[in-house]
């Protein structure tokens, strides 16, 4: 009996630790952004902060950067444009909901991916996806209206709900473009790409360039700098760590949202919490796959 519990045993290696801190980081950023959208409009926040991250890239990977290919111009394209569209609506949302709020609507990202792969690849989710899918819609239902009792989304809400099927999207692109392009050429273009992107949809926005506090600076350079570290970080601890773990630790995010806003005086329904809950429960099952029993075939004898 000992010996069939040991397997069971989570022993935590130094790179889930540090994928936990780096969710733990990301967690953070929810209730940073959410307050420097008192300062700034979402498009040049976001645009700034992917800058930030694409330079500090370059700095460090600049040795390697000569030979690009059509391929990764084009993937990096894409794949910036999805992250523009992502993080831009989440942070427009952030205007108006609270970060706990936009941490547990984003994190519908994960069972999205299997829907929209079947929707554009073909490829059939199975039943635990189907399963994370209806948990995290009703949970969806909790979070984003629980004191109006029915389906009507704020502005707000729709707008976060729609940057999960843009970071769905990236998801799947950086997938379908893995193992044939250069991962750190393909980065920095993606984040060029995102920064200019953002930028860009400043005018139609209406948003001009903000002052330029000392707390709105360092609040972009900061997440900048903690998006290129993010970056690096994932795909250096993800060559050791099985994707079925790194997405348990990844639906802490939420969570770690919820315990940053409380600190900084969010107070979510208590049909929220429950709602925020039923995501991450989604967010879980949807990454477990059912095996199926193989029957033992009868010995032959000789």
């Amino acid at each position: 009996m000992s010996g069939r519990l040991a397997r069971y045993k989570w022993t935590l290696t130094l790179q889930e630790g540090i994928l936990i801190f780096i969710t733990m980081v990301w967690g953070g950023t929810f209730m940073v952004v959410h307050h420097a959208m008192t300062m700034s409009g979402p498009f040049f926040f976001v645009g700034v902060r992917f800058a930030t991250a694409a330079l500090l890239l370059t700095l460090v990977s600049w040795r390697s950067l000569g030979g690009f290919t059509r391929r990764e111009l084009l993937s990096g394209l894409w794949i910036g444009i999805a992250i523009a569209c992502g993080y831009g609506l989440q942070t427009w949302g952030m205007q108006t909901i609270s970060g706990s709020q936009s941490a547990f609507i984003t994190a519908l990202y994960v069972p999205l991916v299997p829907l929209l792969q079947w929707a554009f690849l073909g490829k059939m989710p199975g039943i635990m996806s189907w399963c994370g899918v209806v948990l995290a819609f009703g949970g969806l239902l909790l979070v984003a209206g629980p004191e109006s009792g029915g389906l009507a989304f704020s502005p707000g809400e729709i707008a976060t709900l729609l940057s999960t099927l843009a970071i769905a999207a990236e998801i799947i692109l950086i997938s379908a473009c893995a193992g044939k392009v250069d991962i750190r050429r393909v980065t920095i273009i993606q984040l060029a790409v995102a920064s200019l992107c953002s930028f860009l949809l400043m005018p139609p926005n209406g948003e001009s360039v903000p002052t330029l506090s000392p707390y709105l600076l360092g609040s972009a350079f900061g997440l900048g700098l903690a998006s290129a570290l993010i970056q690096v970080t994932m795909n250096w601890a993800q060559r050791s760590v099985s994707p079925t773990r790194a997405t348990v630790i990844y639906a802490g995010e939420p969570v770690w949202a919820g315990v940053f806003g409380r600190i900084a005086g969010e107070r979510l329904p208590g049909a929220a919490l429950l709602g925020g809950a039923l995501i991450v429960l989604g967010v879980l099952v949807s990454e477990f796959k059912l095996k199926r029993a193989t029957r033992k075939q009868p010995a032959v004898e000789k």
